[in-house]
């Protein structure tokens, strides 16, 4: 983007911080200035859309995260959700909260974003900037998929995947509010998560039936699945992947993974998954017809039936 294409906005101290976090993002902005983006979507492609929020004091706090940290982890939840139906990202805008305190380093936060944005190839097309007493940051992503892949499409008799290891960012949490330092293992999962957005074109163009992005828990997003598809599954708690020092009930609900629950109706090439993007391909389960009058989620430890129960909820007591 030219220095020119700002010249469309006037002066001011709001514009002078958009001005600011511009300089930061270079090439990655693009057709900014005007009220609203207008983006092309290839031939045959489908627009995706999706919206997510994240507020201090309920997604993160300023004193676990650094600025970077914070306008990192907010994009990739945004661009997770593009993964989750294997749309390719075209366009990112931003609706920012920005405290007086925060004004005075914007360019951390807007590193951030911007790192997050180049990796997961979305340019930065508009947004929106107000002042607060909290950081919030609202992510609008636009997304190419053809076709798109929705909660709603699973078949009885589909196995269920995940993609990576769980239990990372539930541990970081569990250890920061005890007052220690999470473990080398856990830490990365929580401040720099990953959109699996290849992994997700990858699973897609090899049978993947129904996905969703894993950012309250297994617990619940599998849940959400059953409910989408009018089915209901069953799923080995000891088949689920963790990260060290994480046992396989704690990984089941820990949120804001950003991996993949997905199902499909054959075996994948896990050594060619694996292969390709350094991360584990495992089946945790089935897709079984519903047991009782509405679809369900069975979690069995062993020869266990066990309730895992919800995992977050941003409106729970």
């Amino acid at each position: 983007m030219s220095e020119n294409s700002w010249a469309k906005m006037g002066p001011g101290e709001e514009f002078d911080l958009i001005r600011r976090m511009a300089a930061r993002w270079g090439d990655l902005v693009q057709q900014a200035g005007d009220d609203g983006a207008v983006l092309d979507v290839a031939h045959g492609a489908r627009l995706v859309a999706s919206t997510d929020s994240s507020v201090e004091g309920v997604h993160f706090r300023r004193e676990w995260l650094s600025l970077q940290e914070i306008g990192y982890r907010a994009t990739v939840a945004a661009l997770s959700d593009l993964a989750a139906m294997a749309a390719d990202p075209i366009g990112l805008l931003i609706a920012a909260t920005i405290p007086a305190d925060v004004a005075e380093t914007v360019e951390l936060l807007a590193d951030g974003i911007g790192q997050a944005a180049r990796d997961g190839g979305a340019p930065i097309v508009g947004g929106d900037l107000t002042g607060g007493d909290r950081i919030s940051l609202t992510m609008t992503v636009l997304g190419a998929a053809s076709p798109p892949i929705g909660r709603s499409t699973a078949k009885v008799g589909d196995r269920v995947w995940v993609t990576g290891r769980l239990g990372g960012p539930g541990a970081a949490v569990r250890a920061l509010l005890a007052g220690n330092l999470p473990s080398a293992e856990h830490w990365p999962r929580f401040a720099h998560p990953v959109a699996r957005i290849a992994e997700a074109r990858w699973l897609a163009e090899h049978g993947a039936t129904a996905m969703i992005d894993i950012s309250d828990g297994l617990s619940s997003d599998a849940r959400h699945v059953a409910a989408a598809s009018g089915v209901s599954l069953e799923i080995d708690v000891m088949s689920v992947p963790c990260v060290p020092d994480v046992v396989p009930r704690a990984a089941c609900t820990s949120g804001e993974e950003y991996e993949l629950l997905l199902t499909a109706p054959d075996e994948f090439d896990v050594v060619a998954f694996t292969s390709r993007f350094a991360i584990p391909l495992t089946q945790v389960g089935i897709v079984v017809e519903n047991a009782g009058a509405e679809p369900d989620v069975t979690f069995i430890d062993g020869e266990e039936r066990v309730d895992l129960g919800a995992g977050y909820d941003h409106f729970s007591a």
